[in-house]
């Protein structure tokens, strides 16, 4: 194969696959730096590619670990990445529930690693990091922080949020004190893709989905603007592996959303006529919600900051995918496609 000049970190999660299948389908050499790099995990890994009409040929695996410095990588797998131009980073611990050191191992020490191992790149063009739409939007955020802010900052926020508030500030804190030409990507809540709906992700959105199948939604908290915003994972991906060469002023932000998504009221009733089911009726407000013990209301708390009525600034996206040529697919189809393939998934889940 030839030597990639290109790498992504978090290759087999949901983004990194397809932000793998995309550059791969330009063309483009890539290494995947897996944790699990044996023969099995790589070749699933090829076999899904393959699966989605793409070739795994160029494609170089090697073990690896955001939580180790220099990313744990052997010196011969360094040097085999020696004309590494661009490096992804979409690896992260989304999970709520989260301890604060298991979440800050990952989503501030791992970013920093990466940014570190980019920085011995002697061809670097481009370091784009993942955060987060509800992440980037404080920019009075520091890093380090003072010991009682960090202390406030993990008891509102939990610790997966936290710990990406934390990331991201550290991530510009870093390329900035080095002079690295970072591009941070904050995506919206992610579906699945466009024309198949396929995602594998349960979490957050996704699970509201499948509650409403399942008829285990009687209510939804909010209010009748509480904006939850999507992006499909495909467009996401093509944005993403287009942001070296369209997106020509390093040190930037760019919110990746939809802004035709519905309302999150209006989104459940649109999945419920949909897939046959009821929707909920009844509103309550995330303050009450926030009160009550979660096991009664059945709502993971740390999803609550997310239940917002907050509007984001996509113009500096909309250039860049105007640029190379992107167009979002319609919203209203693919959020039919992603219900019906999180449906398709849980067939198991009673009704």
């Amino acid at each position: 194969m030839r030597t990639p000049d290109a790498v992504v970190l978090g290759a087999t999660g949901f983004i990194g696959r397809w932000l793998l299948l995309e550059l791969l389908g330009q063309g483009r050499p890539v290494a995947a730096v897996l944790r699990d790099a044996s023969p099995g995990r790589a070749d699933r890994l090829r076999e899904w590619i393959g699966e989605h009409g793409g070739d795994a040929a160029d494609l170089m695996v090697v073990p690896g670990d955001i939580a180790a410095a220099g990313l744990g990588l052997s010196s011969a797998d360094d040097a085999r990445l020696g004309a590494v131009r661009d490096v992804f980073n979409a690896a992260a611990l989304f999970r709520f529930g989260l301890g604060r050191e298991e979440a800050r191992a990952a989503n501030v020490d791992g970013a920093l690693n990466v940014v570190r191992w980019a920085a011995t790149r002697g061809d670097l063009r481009r370091v784009v990091h993942v955060s987060g739409y509800r992440v980037g939007s404080d920019a009075a955020t520091r890093y380090p922080l003072p010991a009682a802010e960090s202390e406030e900052l993990y008891r509102v926020r939990g610790a997966y949020e936290a710990s990406k508030v934390e990331g991201d500030a550290a991530v510009r804190e870093l390329a900035a004190r080095a002079g690295l030409p970072l591009t941070v990507v904050n995506p919206s809540t992610v579906i699945g893709h466009s024309v198949t709906g396929e995602s594998g992700q349960y979490i957050g959105l996704a699970d509201l989905v499948v509650q409403l199948w399942a008829g285990r939604l009687p209510a939804l908290a909010g209010t009748a603007r509480t904006f939850v915003p999507v992006v499909t994972v495909d467009h996401l991906a093509r944005f993403m592996a287009a942001v070296p060469e369209h997106d020509p002023e390093p040190g930037g932000a760019h919110w990746v959303l939809d802004e035709d998504t519905p309302y999150l009221r209006d989104l459940v009733r649109l999945l419920a006529d949909h897939l046959g089911v009821r929707a909920p009726r009844l509103m309550v407000p995330v303050g009450l919600v926030r009160r009550l013990p979660s096991r009664l209301t059945g709502v993971e708390p740390e999803t609550l900051t997310f239940l917002s009525e907050d509007r984001y600034d996509t113009r500096s996206a909309r250039r860049v995918a105007e640029a190379a040529g992107l167009r979002l697919p319609p919203i209203e189809p693919a959020l039919r496609r992603w219900a019906d393939r999180l449906v398709a998934e849980r067939p198991s889940m009673p009704r």
